[in-house]
């Protein structure tokens, strides 16, 4: 049995996932998350979700983003300890943050395939869009576990390709509404 290869991220209705924390990646409408009234509850998703994962996969532009406060951060010391993976063409070892537990750089979607065939659990893809892409495109995604906000930005990186491609089937596993207007659904890909 392959390990499961899980895509978890904030994305609007319209499918943007761009700059949700900030508008580090130039969007104008960089920080919409923060701009979405709290409600815990609707972020219990990722809570859970630390409880299934067993590996974490990013982009390079995405380790670099969370690698240096997810280290340090106690909301993520779960993942200390778990191994990491990047899927990169020019990160070097020489890159990777100290102390943040095992690390190992990956160069194609073959190693990722690769990846899924070993023992283990849960892999799981945060932000890294352009990764989550051409993984999806290679049809190594298995789930995706969203968090739906109630916003609409028109333009933006999208996890889910714009190309011309054949018809991808999504089975609903899960999904709840909250009272803050974020939608929780997490979607298995037919094969």
């Amino acid at each position: 049995m392959t390990r499961e290869l899980v895509w978890t991220g904030f994305v609007t209705v319209d499918g943007v996932m761009d700059s949700p924390g900030g508008d580090v990646e130039g969007h104008p409408a960089g920080g919409w998350v923060f701009r979405t009234p709290f409600e815990e509850a609707s972020f219990a998703l990722k809570g859970e979700e630390m409880a299934d994962t067993s590996a974490l996969l990013f982009g390079r532009r995405s380790y670099e983003a969370f690698a240096p406060i997810w280290s340090q951060s106690e909301d993520h010391a779960a993942y200390q300890d778990l191994p990491k993976y990047v899927l990169s063409s020019t990160l070097q070892d020489s890159d990777l943050v100290e102390g943040w537990g095992q690390t190992t750089i990956l160069r194609s979607a073959e190693d990722v395939a690769a990846l899924k065939e070993t023992d283990g659990g849960g892999i799981f893809i945060h932000g890294s869009g352009e990764v989550a892409r051409n993984l999806a495109d290679a049809g190594l995604i298995d789930r995706y576990n969203l968090l739906v906000f109630p916003v609409l930005l028109g333009e933006g990186k999208s996890i889910f390709t714009r190309n011309n491609q054949t018809e991808q089937r999504l089975q609903l596993r899960e999904s709840e509404a909250y009272g803050n207007g974020i939608m929780k659904a997490v979607y298995d890909v037919v094969r």
